[in-house]
């Protein structure tokens, strides 16, 4: 009989200890991921409380960093990520905090590379997580949905334009939450779908004008 270490597959289908910090860091890391559309130069986690404090013992670290790289929760890759090929490429760092006005289990993840782009998120249990922040604006994604994310400039009509094309093709939304930095500033759209949306949709979004930057998102495996 095989010996059973800590990096064993156990349910969910995941590798690593523990379902908030080892499963829920892959699924942040790779929700994370694609939302900034790709591999950054360098990325640093600020780790938060229990993350923190227990995340080493847990794999957290190689579970953010492996979802970052693109990898899934039940990759045998994820045990030995900081010695692997695929992590030689990239420049990253922790760093260790404790603030109680976030979540036990909370990172923030800055991308620094063609672009820079800010997200935090938190584990919530179960190998569940939650998007919370991306840059300066508010956001509640949990990888469930497909998703469209814009950030664009405020002004009126840009709600209408976009979900009026969703209309057009025939897509449903499931929620939509919007922010804004200040009135006539920059402003974020996060939709999320029933069903999918094809490149030329997302085409035809970034080319509306005075929108910045969009990123469709698909739902994160279970």
């Amino acid at each position: 009989m095989n010996k059973t270490t800590l990096f064993d597959i156990i349910s969910p289908v995941m590798v690593g200890p523990s379902s908030s910090h080892t499963a829920g860091a892959v699924r942040l890391g790779l929700l994370a991921r694609n939302i900034y559309k790709d591999t950054p130069k360098k990325v640093t986690f600020k780790l938060y409380n229990s993350y923190a404090h227990t995340g080493k013992g847990h794999g957290t670290e190689k579970g953010l960093l492996a979802g970052v790289l693109g990898l899934s929760v039940d990759d045998r890759r994820i045990k030995n990520i900081f010695e692997s090929d695929i992590a030689k490429d990239i420049e990253y760092k922790f760093e260790y905090y404790d603030n109680f006005k976030y979540h036990p289990n909370a990172v923030g993840m800055m991308f620094e590379g063609e672009n820079d782009m800010f997200i935090a998120g938190e584990s919530v249990g179960a190998g569940e997580v939650l998007v919370t922040k991306i840059n300066d604006f508010r956001v509640n994604l949990n990888g469930s949905y497909n998703t469209l994310i814009l950030v664009y400039k405020d002004k009126p009509g840009m709600i209408s334009q976009v979900s009026s094309l969703l209309q057009y093709h025939n897509i449903n939304i499931a929620s939509l939450l919007c922010d804004r930095n200040s009135k006539g500033g920059e402003a974020s759209m996060i939709i999320s779908i029933d069903g999918f949306i094809n490149s030329d949709i997302v085409k035809i979004v970034e080319e509306i004008p005075d929108v910045y930057f969009v990123s469709y998102v698909e739902k994160l495996e279970n």
